[in-house]
């Protein structure tokens, strides 16, 4: 089987440069970390390999520096991994971005399932993954907190907010995965010199096919319009005592705000 692992690089600070011109991250001199979520769906992938047998892929779409995290998947055990680089990419929204990996996961078939994480933590969409479905036209899993191949078919235990859901699918399919899916193993010292020496593949937008005016800034119908740092008030009070003074203080100051604001 093979299994193909989406992943994103992503930076490990609050204080997100902006290019003031473009709206774009500004990744040059920010430490920038594997997307915690991709990590699980990595594991999440190794451990369907390990059931099932097959080959893990691990793909990613970045500037050139993003090769870092497909080394961290090579160095888990994943055995083969390709990197998305091209101006053209460069300020790709969600729909521009899952339309150049279902590119590149087009080019890399035959496959049998395509995982990611739930969301990425630099913008929290939890678009991708359900838009790479959709472009690749195969059934989608999301919030998967477990997963086993039973007689060909996926099976997924889905965390909701209130309960679980097993459900089942056909293959190929697309799933995203939550943290409390797995602890993600690491990597040891041979799969870490493995990946070193590994010569990871680029594709440019048009060595997959992707239409250049789908993906980058062209391919991007939603723009950040503003970003900043919201005001830190420090008129905060603490109310204390029984419950029904506190209930009885803290609606009152409700009516306060209503009416400041009205």
């Amino acid at each position: 089987m093979h299994f193909i692992v989406c992943v994103k690089q992503v930076p490990n600070t609050a204080n997100v440069r902006v290019d003031p011109e473009t709206n774009a991250l500004v990744r040059e001199g920010v430490e920038s970390i594997l997307n915690p979520f991709d990590e699980n769906a990595i594991e999440a992938a190794l451990q369907l390999k390990e059931a099932a047998g097959g080959t893990v892929t691990v793909l990613t779409m970045g500037p050139p520096q993003a090769a870092d995290v497909l080394r961290h998947g090579l160095a888990m055990g994943a055995e083969a991994a390709v990197l998305l680089s091209d101006r053209a990419f460069r300020g790709s929204d969600t729909l521009a971005t899952a339309h150049a990996l279902a590119a590149a996961v087009r080019k890399l078939a035959p496959y049998d399932l395509v995982l990611c994480g739930k969301q990425a933590i630099d913008g929290d969409t939890a678009q991708v993954g359900p838009g790479l479905a959709e472009r690749l036209g195969l059934p989608q899993v999301t919030l998967a907190a477990g997963l086993e191949i039973v007689d060909g078919k996926l099976r997924a235990r889905r965390m909701l907010e209130d309960r679980f859901e097993v459900v089942e699918t056909r293959l190929p399919a697309v799933v995203t995965v939550v943290k409390q899916i797995n602890e993600p193993r690491l990597p040891g010292m041979k799969g870490v010199l493995r990946a070193r020496r590994a010569e990871i593949p680029t594709w440019t937008a048009a060595e997959i096919g992707a239409d250049e005016a789908q993906v980058g800034f062209a391919g991007s119908p939603t723009t950040v319009v503003r970003v900043f740092t919201p005001t830190r008030r420090a008129d905060g009070e603490m109310i204390s005592g029984d419950a029904p003074v506190v209930a009885e203080r803290l609606a009152a100051v409700i009516r306060s705000l209503n009416l400041a604001s009205s």
